[in-house]
Protein backbone atom coordinates (compact mmCIF):
# COMPACT_ATOMS: atom_id res chain seq x y z
CA UNK A 1 0.00 0.00 0.00
CA UNK A 2 1.64 3.29 -0.49
CA UNK A 3 1.46 6.65 0.95
CA UNK A 4 -0.73 9.03 -0.57
CA UNK A 5 -1.23 12.49 0.54
CA UNK A 6 -4.49 14.28 1.35
CA UNK A 7 -6.15 16.42 -1.84
CA UNK A 8 -6.64 19.67 -0.04
CA UNK A 9 -3.94 21.02 1.63
CA UNK A 10 -5.50 22.77 5.02
CA UNK A 11 -3.13 24.38 7.40
CA UNK A 12 -4.81 25.67 10.70
CA UNK A 13 -6.24 24.00 14.00
CA UNK A 14 -10.26 24.42 13.05
CA UNK A 15 -9.50 21.16 10.69
CA UNK A 16 -9.37 17.61 11.08
CA UNK A 17 -9.05 15.02 9.03
CA UNK A 18 -8.69 10.87 8.53
CA UNK A 19 -8.41 8.55 5.45
CA UNK A 20 -8.62 5.03 5.12
CA UNK A 21 -6.60 3.35 1.82
CA UNK A 22 -8.17 0.19 0.11
CA UNK A 23 -11.42 -0.42 1.71
CA UNK A 24 -13.07 -3.42 0.24
CA UNK A 25 -16.07 -2.13 -1.23
CA UNK A 26 -17.79 -0.20 -4.18
CA UNK A 27 -16.26 2.32 -6.13
CA UNK A 28 -18.63 3.49 -7.53
CA UNK A 29 -20.77 3.78 -4.04
CA UNK A 30 -18.70 5.45 -2.27
CA UNK A 31 -18.39 8.16 -5.16
CA UNK A 32 -22.52 8.60 -4.61
CA UNK A 33 -22.00 8.82 -0.88
CA UNK A 34 -19.10 10.96 -0.98
CA UNK A 35 -21.19 13.20 -2.79
CA UNK A 36 -24.63 13.08 -1.03
CA UNK A 37 -22.59 13.87 2.78
CA UNK A 38 -20.49 16.46 1.58
CA UNK A 39 -21.20 19.68 3.90
CA UNK A 40 -23.61 17.65 6.04
CA UNK A 41 -22.86 17.90 9.86
CA UNK A 42 -21.21 14.73 11.03
CA UNK A 43 -23.47 13.84 13.79
CA UNK A 44 -26.25 13.94 10.84
CA UNK A 45 -24.21 12.34 8.23
CA UNK A 46 -23.77 9.22 10.80
CA UNK A 47 -27.12 9.20 11.64
CA UNK A 48 -28.39 9.07 8.41
CA UNK A 49 -25.86 6.58 6.73
CA UNK A 50 -26.84 4.11 10.02
CA UNK A 51 -30.51 4.56 8.55
CA UNK A 52 -29.26 3.33 5.51
CA UNK A 53 -27.63 0.38 7.01
CA UNK A 54 -30.73 -0.52 8.76
CA UNK A 55 -32.35 0.01 5.23
CA UNK A 56 -34.46 2.54 6.11
CA UNK A 57 -33.14 5.27 3.53
CA UNK A 58 -31.56 5.33 0.34
CA UNK A 59 -28.84 7.47 -0.92
CA UNK A 60 -29.48 9.50 -3.93
CA UNK A 61 -27.59 8.17 -7.01
CA UNK A 62 -27.05 10.85 -9.17
CA UNK A 63 -23.82 9.97 -11.18
CA UNK A 64 -24.11 6.16 -11.25
CA UNK A 65 -27.80 6.14 -11.98
CA UNK A 66 -28.63 3.69 -14.87
CA UNK A 67 -31.30 1.29 -14.45
CA UNK A 68 -30.80 2.20 -10.71
CA UNK A 69 -34.70 1.43 -9.62
CA UNK A 70 -36.81 4.64 -7.85
CA UNK A 71 -37.15 4.77 -3.57
CA UNK A 72 -39.34 6.68 -1.23
CA UNK A 73 -38.26 9.38 0.46
CA UNK A 74 -35.55 11.15 -1.40
CA UNK A 75 -35.65 14.50 -1.22
CA UNK A 76 -35.61 16.19 -4.95
CA UNK A 77 -34.20 12.37 -6.57
CA UNK A 78 -35.67 9.53 -7.02
CA UNK A 79 -33.43 7.03 -8.54
CA UNK A 80 -31.37 5.39 -5.08
CA UNK A 81 -29.96 2.32 -3.54
CA UNK A 82 -28.80 1.17 0.06
CA UNK A 83 -25.02 0.53 -0.15
CA UNK A 84 -24.86 -0.87 3.34
CA UNK A 85 -21.20 -2.41 2.93
CA UNK A 86 -19.84 1.39 2.09
CA UNK A 87 -21.82 3.12 4.32
CA UNK A 88 -20.71 0.96 7.04
CA UNK A 89 -17.15 2.27 6.08
CA UNK A 90 -18.01 5.56 5.85
CA UNK A 91 -19.37 5.42 9.58
CA UNK A 92 -16.28 4.12 10.98
CA UNK A 93 -14.27 6.78 9.44
CA UNK A 94 -16.77 9.58 9.85
CA UNK A 95 -16.33 8.70 13.79
CA UNK A 96 -12.52 8.61 13.52
CA UNK A 97 -12.68 11.91 12.32
CA UNK A 98 -14.43 13.07 14.68
CA UNK A 99 -12.35 11.30 17.48
CA UNK A 100 -9.45 13.35 15.47
CA UNK A 101 -11.11 16.75 16.38
CA UNK A 102 -11.83 15.90 19.45
CA UNK A 103 -7.89 14.80 20.23
CA UNK A 104 -7.06 18.54 18.55
CA UNK A 105 -9.57 19.97 21.03
CA UNK A 106 -12.39 20.94 18.41
CA UNK A 107 -16.53 20.91 19.24
CA UNK A 108 -17.93 17.33 17.95
CA UNK A 109 -21.57 18.82 17.70
CA UNK A 110 -20.26 21.35 15.66
CA UNK A 111 -18.14 19.50 12.94
CA UNK A 112 -19.08 20.02 9.38
CA UNK A 113 -17.77 17.99 6.32
CA UNK A 114 -15.71 19.93 4.11
CA UNK A 115 -13.74 17.64 1.85
CA UNK A 116 -15.07 14.24 0.97
CA UNK A 117 -13.05 12.27 -1.36
CA UNK A 118 -13.63 8.31 -2.77
CA UNK A 119 -11.27 7.29 -5.17
CA UNK A 120 -10.56 3.78 -7.10
CA UNK A 121 -8.12 2.05 -4.92
CA UNK A 122 -5.84 -0.69 -6.92
CA UNK A 123 -7.70 -3.83 -8.02
CA UNK A 124 -6.60 -7.17 -6.80
CA UNK A 125 -6.80 -9.84 -9.85
CA UNK A 126 -7.63 -13.43 -8.86
CA UNK A 127 -9.27 -16.66 -11.13
CA UNK A 128 -12.30 -18.07 -11.00
CA UNK A 129 -12.11 -21.98 -11.89
CA UNK A 130 -14.10 -22.89 -14.89
CA UNK A 131 -14.96 -26.18 -16.29
CA UNK A 132 -12.16 -28.64 -18.39
CA UNK A 133 -8.97 -26.71 -16.74
CA UNK A 134 -10.13 -22.67 -17.55
CA UNK A 135 -9.77 -19.94 -16.16
CA UNK A 136 -12.10 -16.60 -15.89
CA UNK A 137 -10.07 -13.45 -14.52
CA UNK A 138 -12.04 -11.77 -11.36
CA UNK A 139 -11.15 -8.45 -9.91
CA UNK A 140 -11.62 -7.15 -6.27
CA UNK A 141 -12.47 -3.42 -6.45
CA UNK A 142 -11.08 -1.15 -3.57
CA UNK A 143 -11.59 2.81 -2.83
CA UNK A 144 -9.45 5.41 -0.96
CA UNK A 145 -11.49 7.56 1.18
CA UNK A 146 -10.39 10.99 3.12
CA UNK A 147 -12.41 13.20 4.98
CA UNK A 148 -11.63 16.97 6.41
CA UNK A 149 -14.42 18.35 8.73
CA UNK A 150 -14.29 22.23 10.14
CA UNK A 151 -15.31 23.79 13.08
CA UNK A 152 -18.38 26.14 12.48
CA UNK A 153 -19.43 28.65 14.87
Amino acid sequence: MARTNYSLKMDGDKFARAKANELPCSPKHSIEIAKFIRGKNTKKAIAYLEDVVAVKKAIPFKTFNMDVAHKRGLDKWDAGRYPVKASAEFIRLLKSVEKNAEYIGLDTEKLEILSVSANRGRRTRGVFPRAMGRATPKFAESVNVEIIVKEVE
